[in-house]
């Protein structure tokens, strides 16, 4: 960015962080009642004044998250190829985009106090993909589908069907039919359990879309991907793109419709998100479900797909999450679901349901409170929500190892 771009950039952030729209002034709640941004974009800005916060150090956190910008390609399709592509079974199997600049909100008391790049573009967001799958399956709990989630994942799925597969032959029936997805009859697999899959401890052993559980991320030693012991159930965390896919199949499963239409219904459409959002799945993750051709959506990026959604809306469901899942009123993930994920995974205590990383110890950022949490992706997406603070933060494409400084220096701002 050059010196003159960078100067506006600042320029409109500070008009942003200081200027008060008269219209909105007039329409002060009292300060207890809390704000919801409405539907259709509608969303007030506020001073940093206003809302207890520095105007001229909350410009220095923004110009710090765009001078920090990632240093993967802007064209994600080769960032995988450079990383993730390089793993075995690495090919990209699901839509890559290439990104925009790096870009941003600060929401303070559920408020917009600054934003930078353009929020309103819909990229990537890999892993943070994770916390919505997550929803769904809250959802789902929350309605009675899933009874209890200690329940064995393998209770409630039906067979799955693949929508293309490899061809039956009448001379070769030992393997079974190639057409039936079975990803929970393994001896291991029939004891995971919902609660395993959501914390990443499940251990789940198979292929699915034609991605072996060890291919993601393998092991340095190459003798164990097909050799090892499979480790109980809930005792050890690994984070395997390969299971959450798993969760996804067994969450459509239950739901016996496509998860972005549930995340739609439940979720986006009540807090008023845009209608620009899409999830996607793989080439290969395409069952029958009802006579009817269906997409098993992926958890993130790694192979591609994923959510692609903008920084405003990622913003409304980091606030969704700050409120312990009430909107406007209306409760759209039960307290009882966000506690849950909030709980410290006991097998990795700065982890809870996917993808709730939590700042246990203050660990994860030592400049952030202890009770704060984020939704957090690879690129880096990070939606920091801060309850300590009443504070939302969205920064995306943003350097990993500049997290911490920046949220220090958001939370700097703060009077």
């Amino acid at each position: 960015m050059t010196h003159r771009a960078r100067v506006a950039l600042l320029a409109i952030v500070c008009i942003a962080a200081t200027t008060a729209i008269p219209h909105l002034q007039a329409q002060q709640r009292p300060s207890d009642a809390a704000y919801y941004p409405g539907a259709d974009g509608r969303w007030e800005r506020r001073s940093a004044g206003q809302l207890g916060m520095d105007s001229t150090r909350v410009a220095a956190a923004v110009a710090f998250a765009v001078s920090s910008e990632s240093r993967a390609p802007r064209d994600l399709l080769l960032a995988h190829v450079q990383s993730f592509g390089r793993e075995p079974f690495g090919d990209a199997v699901g839509p890559f985009k290439e990104r925009g600049d790096p870009t941003g909100l600060i929401i303070r008391r559920g408020y917009i106090v600054a934003e930078w790049g353009d929020p309103a573009r819909v990229d990537m967001t890999f892993s943070v993909t994770k916390s919505f799958l997550s929803s769904v399956v809250g959802v789902a709990f929350d309605r009675g589908l899933i009874p209890d989630l200690g329940r064995p994942v393998h209770l409630d799925m039906a067979p799955v069907v693949a929508l293309s597969h490899a061809p039956r032959s009448s001379a070769d029936v030992t393997g079974g039919d190639p057409g039936i997805i079975r990803p929970f009859d393994t001896p291991h697999n029939r004891r995971i359990t919902w609660n395993d899959l959501l914390r990443q401890t499940s251990d789940w052993e198979g292929t699915l879309w034609a991605k072996p559980d060890w291919a993601d991320r393998p092991d340095a030693d190459r003798s164990a991907w097909l050799t090892r012991e499979r480790k109980a159930p809930g005792s050890s965390y690994e984070y395997n793109d390969v299971r959450v896919n798993a969760l996804a199949l067994a969450a459509l499963n239950v739901w016996r419709r496509p998860l972005p239409q549930v995340l739609a219904e439940y979720v986006m459409d009540p807090i008023g998100a845009s209608r620009t959002w899409r999830w996607y799945g793989y080439d290969n993750s395409w069952i029958v479900l009802d006579g009817v051709p269906v997409q098993s959506v992926s958890g993130g990026g790694h192979w591609g797909g994923g959510m692609f959604i903008s920084a405003y809306d990622q913003a409304r469901f980091g606030l969704l999450t700050l409120r312990r899942g009430v909107w406007a009123g209306r409760q759209i993930l039960s307290e009882g679901w966000v506690r849950m994920a909030l709980t410290p995974t006991p097998a990795q205590t700065d982890y809870g349901f996917m993808n709730w990383f939590l700042n246990t110890d203050r660990k994860r950022l030592p400049s952030a409170p202890a009770s704060a949490f984020m939704h957090l992706g690879n690129g880096t997406n990070l939606i920091y929500v801060d309850p300590e603070n009443d504070l939302v933060v969205v920064a995306r494409w943003i350097d990993n190892g500049a997290l911490d400084a920046f949220i220090g220096r958001v939370l700097a701002a703060i009077n």
